[in-house]
């Protein structure tokens, strides 16, 4: 029986079946009956950051959402759609994880979308909107720095964009509630490509720094 699938995806199933569930099958039976992950992760949907990678973490361990830049919009009552709101919902008041992380990286094309957003028409029909979460952010450093080269703005926007998803996540009542209850801690961190490391903001000062070696 052939199967009508992307070669490369095809490969990766097989490998999958082969390698890490032959290994983990006693796992992937007790997670077919629920899951309980620690840590929820929101993450950029680049291609290039995977937080389970980074994180080495097995089937079950995180609950992660990503979207365009790591953004988390404001609390609001509209109706519409809200996938990361709900994400964030379900995680908080239903899985009830105790660790929420917001994940940049470096290299962020929403963040250099956001940038380039400042001298032209905004891209695409929802890329635009999505990634103006960062306006007020990227107006203010803009006028704190304006003899900034493009390089040291990128890279400041991208912490930014992080505390700008930190400071909307406390807009959720049950986010707020929770981390003052002491069920929840929240951090944010930023992921560099180029050298894999991981920078972690230090939730008192706001300030980032790398993450030791062990």
């Amino acid at each position: 029986m052939t199967t009508n699938m992307p070669d490369d995806l095809l490969t990766g199933y097989h490998r999958f079946r082969a390698n890490r569930y032959a290994r983990e099958v006693e796992r992937y039976h007790m997670l077919a009956e629920g899951q309980s992950p620690k840590t929820m992760i929101i993450g950029c949907a680049d291609s290039r950051v995977d937080p389970s990678t980074i994180f080495s973490a097995g089937p079950g361990e995180l609950f992660v959402v990503r979207n365009v830049a790591a953004l988390v919009p404001p609390y609001g009552e509209a109706t519409g759609y809200h996938g990361t709101s709900a994400a964030l919902e379900f995680a908080i008041t239903v899985l009830g994880i105790s660790n929420l992380v917001v994940m940049g990286h470096s290299s962020c094309g929403g963040v250099a979308a956001a940038l380039a957003a400042r001298d032209a028409k905004p891209i695409g029909r929802y890329i635009g909107p999505w990634v103006a979460l960062l306006n007020e952010t990227r107006d203010a450093l803009l006028a704190a720095n304006p003899d900034a080269s493009d390089e040291d703005l990128q890279n400041a926007l991208e912490r930014k964009a992080v505390e700008c998803s930190i400071n909307n996540l406390m807009t959720f009542p049950f986010v707020s509630e929770a981390i003052a209850e002491g069920r929840v801690r929240m951090d944010g961190a930023l992921f560099s490509i180029i050298a894999g490391e991981l920078i972690w903001r230090d939730p008192d000062t706001g300030e980032f720094s790398r993450v030791p070696e062990s």
